[in-house]
């Protein structure tokens, strides 16, 4: 599916930027690619994302998914007229990772006026599938008092 990011001139240090004092930051999520219809992020495997028993947390990764799902949907909208938010995740764990890296690509099943829905897969540096996630989001008219942040 092609998209028309709204945001042009988007360049991964701009996104990258973004993600200062954030979970994102916290976390160790990089933006690492933009395509025509895509965009990836690597999260590192430590002691940030790791649960008790030294696996990939399942929780890092369904952050890890909405972040690259919701960063794609505002390089979809009208960033002066529109926000989006995240309304539903789900995200099927189908293999441990005990360190490294992990990357994730999200690219979109349906971006409409109302909804966005999009496909991240999370894979290691053998691009062995470790999760796979669809997100849905929301978008919703900016409200006329909230001011721009970005």
């Amino acid at each position: 599916m092609g998209l028309s990011w709204k945001f042009q001139n988007i360049t991964l240090e701009k996104l990258n930027a973004q993600s200062i004092n954030t979970m994102a930051e916290v976390l160790g999520i990089t933006f690492t690619a933009i395509g025509d219809d895509y965009l990836c992020a690597t999260m590192p495997v430590n002691h940030n994302t790791q649960q008790p028993y030294g696996l990939l947390h399942g929780g890092a990764s369904a952050a890890l998914a909405e972040t690259i799902g919701s960063v794609a949907s505002w390089l979809c909208i009208d960033q002066e007229k529109e926000i989006c938010t995240g309304i539903e995740i789900n995200c099927n764990h189908v293999r441990g990772k005990k360190s490294g890296v992990v990357t994730a690509r999200v690219e979109a099943l349906h971006v409409g006026a109302k909804t966005h829905v999009w496909d991240i897969k999370i894979r290691d540096e053998k691009e062995k599938l470790i999760c796979v996630s669809r997100l849905t989001v929301a978008i919703l008219k900016k409200p006329n008092d909230q001011k721009e942040d970005n």
